[in-house]
Formats: structure tokens, C-alpha cells, sequence
């Protein structure tokens, strides 16, 4: 299996994927966006893994290189290749997608929990009924047309989404550990003012071991998932 990640900032790596894949013995290779890296062909690709950011998806004018993004994106959700969009990547999945991509009327930021959404579809992903949760973002999308409403929280409707067969956006950071979530709270200090929706620094990286572990349980099932087909 040969899996790609798309990284839009150095301290947004892959977190609890990166020891998934290493078992899953795929061949795992990067594009650094924001370091000037060329696109892989999308053909070459069994999956396609889209990690966050600090930036917006509507960020062009200033960070050009996000057009040709979203075109790879579109190209290959359209192909079929399984892909995973997390945080910026879900709300990049959504954009490319035709969906709309703003301001959340919270920023989230912490640990809070998600709830599953019921689906007709029981062939989409199902997420547990109730899962404490890592966030950090300040901007929320709408659901691409024919998209399946996987998860929500009370901070923001759209936690995860589904389309097809093979794309799932999620807004949340089910991959996070406790090195990423000190890694961004060092990188992203400034965004902790305390709201609603906002914890402060002492008390999301008091979170125990165990928070971490079941959270990444579950971005283990979205990969088994989504790689369910794949030789």
C-alpha cells in the first residue's frame, strides 16, 4: 500500500497514523506544502491522507499553492482513491467538493465530546455513540453535495462526513498524542483565550493516556476502513 500525506505546516504531522501504517507495512511518502513540494501523480496512490493547518482554505491569495491542492483532491476523490481529510484537510475535501467553508460561530479548542449522527446508509463509517474528542479549529464547513453526516459535537455540526465510498472529512484530530498536542499548543499558544469552546493549555494536556488511546482506536477503524479494499 502506498499512502501519501499532504502537510501544510512542519508541526502537523501524522500522529497516531504514522505507527497504522508502519504495521499496515505501507510505503509512506509526504508532499510539505508549504515548503514548495511537488504533487504526486494520483495514480500512484492507494491513499491519501490530508492533515491540518493554522491557514484557511480560502487562504489563495496568499498561499497560491492551495489551488492546485484542492484540484489534486478533487481528482482524487473523483478517481475513488480512499482518502482522509483531517481538520484543514476535512474542510479541504469539502471545498474542493463545492461545499462552503467559514467562520464557526465557536472556536473549539480542547478536549469535547462528539456524538454519532444515525445514518440510513449502513454501509458508511459508524462512529461510537458518544467519544471524547481533540479539536482545534475556528472554522467550519458545509456538507458537499450527497455527503453522509457521520458526527457532531455542541461546538460545531460537522465533525465528520462522508462521501462515497472512500472519502471521509473529519473535523476533529482523532490522531492526536501527546506529543502533537503539545506540539500545537506551543505552535498555536495565542488562540487559547478562554471561551465556551476553549480550554486552557493546563487542562488539554492533562488529559490522561487512556483519552488518547480510545480516540486513536477509533482513527484506527476510519483507517481499516477506508484501506478495507486495498491489497
Amino acid at each position: 500500500m502506498h499512502a501519501h500525506y499532504l502537510q501544510h505546516v512542519p508541526f502537523e504531522g501524522l500522529g497516531s497514523i504514522a505507527p497504522w501504517l508502519a504495521a499496515a507495512g505501507a510505503e509512506v511518502t509526504r508532499t510539505r506544502l508549504f515548503a514548495g513540494d511537488a504533487l504526486p501523480e494520483v495514480a500512484a496512490l492507494n491513499l491519501l491522507l490530508v492533515m491540518g493547518g493554522p491557514m484557511s482554505v480560502n487562504d489563495e491569495a496568499t498561499l497560491p499553492w492551495l489551488v492546485a491542492e484542492k484540484r489534486f483532491i478533487r481528482e482524487a476523490i473523483e478517481d475513488g482513491i480512499p482518502i482522509l481529510g483531517v481538520c484543514l484537510g476535512a474542510q479541504l475535501i469539502a471545498t474542493a467538493m463545492g461545499a462552503r467553508v467559514y467562520a464557526n460561530g465557536d472556536k473549539e479548542i480542547g478536549w469535547f465530546p462528539v456524538t454519532a449522527v444515525p445514518s440510513a446508509d449502513a454501509s458508511s463509517f459508524r462512529f461510537p455513540p458518544s467519544l471524547e474528542v481533540f479539536h482545534w479549529h475556528g472554522e467550519t464547513f458545509d456538507l458537499p453535495a450527497g455527503a453522509v453526516h457521520l458526527a457532531r459535537s455542541r461546538g460545531c455540526e460537522h465533525q465528520a462526513f462522508q462521501l462515497g465510498p472512500s472519502a471521509i472529512g473529519l473535523q476533529c484530530h482523532l490522531e492526536t498524542t501527546p506529543a502533537s498536542a503539545r506540539e500545537l499548543a506551543t505552535h498555536c499558544r495565542a488562540e487559547l483565550v478562554p471561551s465556551r469552546f476553549v480550554q486552557g493549555e493546563a487542562e488539554i494536556l492533562a488529559a490522561p493516556v487512556e483519552q488518547y488511546a480510545a480516540m486513536n482506536t477509533v482513527m484506527d477503524e476510519v483507517l481499516a476502513y477506508l484501506t478495507a479494499g486495498i491489497q
